[in-house]
């Protein structure tokens, strides 16, 4: 992977920047806060209480090259597939709950 990196994924008008970094992956609170329905404040907040949490997924064997990094909040879960060098290729966005 690439640091430095930034790519973006765009949906439903919201663009998202992902940055690679030596230690992982950097997202502005700016640019993820709306798919978490959180104002950045809050979300920058639930992330150090520990109430949105992240998971950082490295592809093995037939997804070698590419990895998934996934933001789960009380009401929502994103995650993003990337190629190695940051490239969005997918998003997915679902409520938790019922």
């Amino acid at each position: 992977m690439r640091a430095g990196s930034a790519r973006s994924a765009c949906k439903g008008g919201i663009v998202v920047k992902l940055r690679l970094t030596e230690t992982g992956v950097e997202v502005a609170a700016e640019d993820l806060a709306p798919l978490l329905e959180l104002d950045p404040s809050d979300l920058r907040r639930q992330m150090r209480d520990g109430a949105v949490t992240t998971r950082y997924e490295v592809g093995q064997d037939a997804d070698a090259g590419r990895f998934r990094v996934t933001f789960q909040s009380a009401d929502w879960r994103v995650r993003f597939t990337c190629a190695s060098d940051g490239t969005v290729l997918k998003r997915l966005r679902n409520r938790r709950g019922g």
